[in-house]
């Protein structure tokens, strides 16, 4: 035998029970993180399918993630989303209006519906759940001018709103998004 494996077999020899106790060690935290980690998923895979209507005043708006719904109205499908996460779509805004325009975003009809279908949104326990931006610079649109913009949606992954939706059982939700001309301030 050879000076080197003769040192590695007396190495094992002299700390056999250090050696046992580290693989032990090892695969008793393995073991015990695949377990929490199984059960944590079980009870904190909390998604929510959502969709947006698109409602435009002032300018039109097309293409991107933007499909047309059975009624002819325009949404944005967000897919399904998960607390603390975010969701990205894109669409073109083009302006109708014969003189430059800034355009304002906003957020309203939030709708929060439980599995059997039931408006559960008066038991809401944040006033903004859902937090809806673009990146739409503020820079005005001339007549006839089209921009693509982008979109982000982050659900809340504030503990009172993951309760909620555990204990109303929510399944999906719905809102409006209106992108219009700002107010000219006189």
């Amino acid at each position: 035998m050879n000076v080197k494996t003769t040192s590695i077999i007396n190495f094992i020899r002299r700390f056999w029970r250090t050696i046992v106790l580290i693989i032990f060690v090892s695969l008793a935290t393995l073991l015990l993180s695949a377990a929490i980690s199984i059960w944590l998923s079980s009870f904190h895979n909390l998604h929510l399918p959502s969709v947006g209507t698109i409602r435009v005043i002032g300018v039109e708006a097309s293409g991107g993630d933007l499909t047309d719904a059975q009624d002819g109205s325009q949404i944005l499908d967000w897919g399904t989303v998960h607390p603390g996460t975010i969701a990205n779509r894109s669409l073109y805004i083009r302006s109708k209006s014969n003189e430059p325009i800034t355009l304002q975003l906003m957020l309203s009809n939030l709708t929060f519906q439980n599995s059997e279908g039931a408006d559960v949104t008066r038991f809401l326990p944040l006033e903004n759940p859902l937090y809806l931006t673009w990146n739409y610079t503020g820079a005005q649109l001339r007549p006839g001018e089209q921009i693509c913009v982008v979109l982000t949606l982050k659900v809340s992954e504030d503990l009172e709103f993951i309760n909620y939706v555990i204990n109303n059982d929510v399944k999906e939700f719905f809102f409006v998004i209106t992108i219009k001309p700002q107010e000219p301030l006189y």
